[in-house]
């Protein structure tokens, strides 16, 4: 940790964000590296937290979804555990702060029922711990409206552009907005689909595709890094996000979304792009980078045997320029 720390720094990266699993009855998971930085200020580098409130499911093993450790947000005791725990990293001189406000992020507001109820708790009771307050912030693009052009979750302070998925959600809306409505077929697929004949097509293919290749998204490298570059708003708690790479097929055997086109001189160019627009537009001078060292999703900007120190490098050129 004190290594990847000192070799963030050395190419330009401020901070790291760390995500934090913590579900109903306190149960906690992999939250050793974070307990070791926390008492180990020889990790000398900036650092916040996301708190990844999903149920811990099967799904990333080949499973069916089964729930293995679920979230209560009904649970107010748990929640306090919870909240004096989180206090324990806002306390740390290292912890990154707005006017002396630990910057959390919670990664699917939407799904924890009254959201904005629990939002003004969590504001007392970390004010109650002697901070200031505290800066909630949003990473999963479903507090966003894509369709309406509008965040759709109040109470929160900041919405990061988690990229490539918000790249990814505006383009399937401009795409919606695009398609020629044809009632003729409207019409037809409403009545196979009433007659369960569209839901038996569906099962049909998943029986022949089960036991044979496995079938790809191709998603566009320069076509996302289009669309985050030529996203506009007038909500100033917007924070822009970036990404390096995707290829999820450790993750997903089949139709694993794959980034294509991706190089590292794309990424110095785009990158160098993004800043200038940062500067220009918006409120807070952050960027969230996807991801230092997601190797299960093909988004580590982290050195590996394909591309060595060329991500890191373009990233350094690009903060210099």
């Amino acid at each position: 940790m004190e290594a990847q720390a000192e070799l963030a720094q050395k190419y330009g990266i401020y901070g790291f964000c760390y995500y934090h699993y913590y579900f109903a009855h306190g149960k906690k998971l992999l939250e050793k590296p974070l307990e070791y930085m926390l008492h180990h200020p020889s990790v000398d580098i900036p650092f916040c937290l996301s708190w990844a409130n999903e149920n811990w499911t099967r799904r990333w093993d080949g499973g069916n979804n089964e729930v293995i450790i679920s979230q209560d947000y009904e649970d107010m005791e748990n929640l306090d555990r919870h909240i004096d725990y989180l206090c324990e990293f806002f306390a740390d001189p290292r912890y990154i702060k707005e006017n002396g406000k630990p910057f959390f992020i919670i990664y699917r507001p939407l799904i924890i029922p009254n959201f904005e109820a629990r939002v003004n708790y969590i504001r007392e009771r970390v004010s109650k711990n002697g901070f200031p307050g505290i800066v909630i912030a949003a990473q999963h693009p479903s507090y966003y409206d894509f369709d309406e052009d509008k965040v759709i979750v109040s109470g929160l302070d900041a919405c990061i552009e988690f990229e490539h998925l918000f790249a990814g959600g505006v383009i399937a809306a401009r795409n919606k907005r695009n398609i020629t409505r044809n009632p003729l077929k409207e019409a037809i697929k409403y009545i196979l689909d009433a007659m369960g004949v569209l839901k038996y097509i569906q099962e049909l293919r998943r029986s022949m595709h089960s036991n044979s290749a496995p079938t790809y998204r191709l998603l566009d490298y320069d076509e996302m890094w289009q669309a985050i570059i030529d996203f506009k708003h007038d909500d100033k708690r917007f924070i822009a996000g970036a990404f390096k790479d995707w290829d999820s097929t450790p993750r997903h055997a089949a139709r694993a979304p794959i980034m294509t086109g991706a190089t590292p001189e794309k990424f110095r160019k785009y990158m160098t792009r993004l800043i200038k627009k940062v500067r220009e537009e918006y409120t807070r001078p952050y960027i969230f980078l996807n991801a230092w060292n997601e190797w299960a999703e093909g988004s580590n900007i982290e050195p590996d045997e394909r591309f060595g120190y060329q991500y890191l490098e373009a990233l350094r050129d690009a903060l210099n320029s």
